[in-house]
């Protein structure tokens, strides 16, 4: 990744990293008890209520790691490309200025002439990127590409039954659109019932209709290929570690660092039609660029098709604490 993630967004505090130390030390002494646990939060935080300037409360939404087949070579059945980061793309930090660039751009591409913007969706669909040797395998059809591309990590089951994990390595800068919110002022489908499932179903029916609603979100993500890592283990976040579900947390950037503790105190569905009170400490390691506001977060469920189902539930308020170093 030519763009380490730790430097996008706002710096680790030099207090949380202190913090942080003093944990790993009382951790190494041996097993904590809860009341040493919340001692050690009371004594070095103070709990910030954090509530955006419109409503009482924050908002939460659920993401998931998918698993689709696929294949390290192109074929009639995996016809759709994966592509690692290309070498001329570069991420735009807080304190970078391009002029004559839009100011919402968050990547550009770096050629003889100076920066310029990075080919949208469409373009490269239409072969923008062809003859860089950057596809890394292909899949089954376009909405699998997407449905990863939206979730910003997954695992890829290969023809001989051996797993390949990819995580984030860059998007091309441009806005990201909600095809759900589309979807639903197009069909008139109430916002609560456009869940990702119902989406998928929609896409997946009609490939011509899928390719033209996906051509709208003009964002585009790349990914590597990362073959170390255990299957058993949850995928690599923003912040280069992997993701624990119900408790790894996705953040706006702009405004809030990794490593973060975020108290969310929310009723969510249980994926099994039921609800469920999550009452927890959660961290800040992942971002996306959906994420937008202070008191934004999203929620990782976990691996697979069941977590998918239940993370495309999630649209709900809740109550966002932050914990800041003192």
């Amino acid at each position: 990744m030519a763009d380490p993630p730790l430097r996008q967004g706002v710096p680790v505090p030099e207090a949380l990293v202190a913090v942080c130390e003093k944990a790993k030390a009382l951790v190494a002494g041996g097993s904590v008890s809860a009341d040493q646990a919340r001692g050690f939060f009371e004594r070095n935080f103070s709990f910030w209520r954090i509530r955006p300037a419109d409503a009482e409360t924050g908002f939460m939404t659920g993401y998931f790691e998918p698993e689709f087949e696929g294949s390290l070579t192109r074929s009639e059945a995996f016809p759709t490309p994966l592509y690692d980061r290309p070498k001329d793309l570069v991420t735009r930090f807080p304190e970078d200025d391009w002029p004559g660039l839009d100011k919402t751009l968050s990547a550009a591409r770096r050629t003889a002439k100076g920066l310029e913007p990075f080919p949208d969706r469409a373009a490269i669909e239409d072969g923008a990127l062809d003859g860089q040797g950057l596809e890394i395998l292909w899949l089954r059809d376009p909405v699998d590409r997407f449905v990863l591309q939206v979730q910003g990590s997954g695992r890829v089951r290969l023809p001989d039954g051996s797993v390949t994990r990819l995580v984030y390595s860059g998007r091309n800068g441009l806005p990201y659109t909600s095809l759900g919110r589309v979807l639903s002022q197009r069909e008139n489908i109430p916002p609560a019932q456009m869940t990702m499932d119902r989406l998928i179903a929609r896409l997946k029916a009609d490939p011509v209709f899928a390719r033209d609603l996906i051509r709208l979100n003009r964002s585009f993500v790349f990914f590597t290929r990362r073959d170390d890592l255990p299957a058993e283990a949850g995928p690599i976040g923003g912040a280069g570690l992997p993701l624990t579900p119900l408790r790894s947390i996705a953040v706006d950037r702009h405004v809030w660092p990794y490593g973060l503790p975020v108290w969310a105190d929310a009723t969510i569905p249980d994926g099994a039609g039921g609800d469920a009170r999550l009452a927890r400490l959660t961290v800040a390691q992942d971002t996306g660029s959906a994420i937008l506001g202070p008191a934004r977060m999203d929620l990782f469920v976990g691996s697979g098709s069941v977590a998918g189902h239940r993370a495309g539930l999630i649209r709900h308020p809740v109550s966002f604490t932050v914990l800041w170093p003192r």
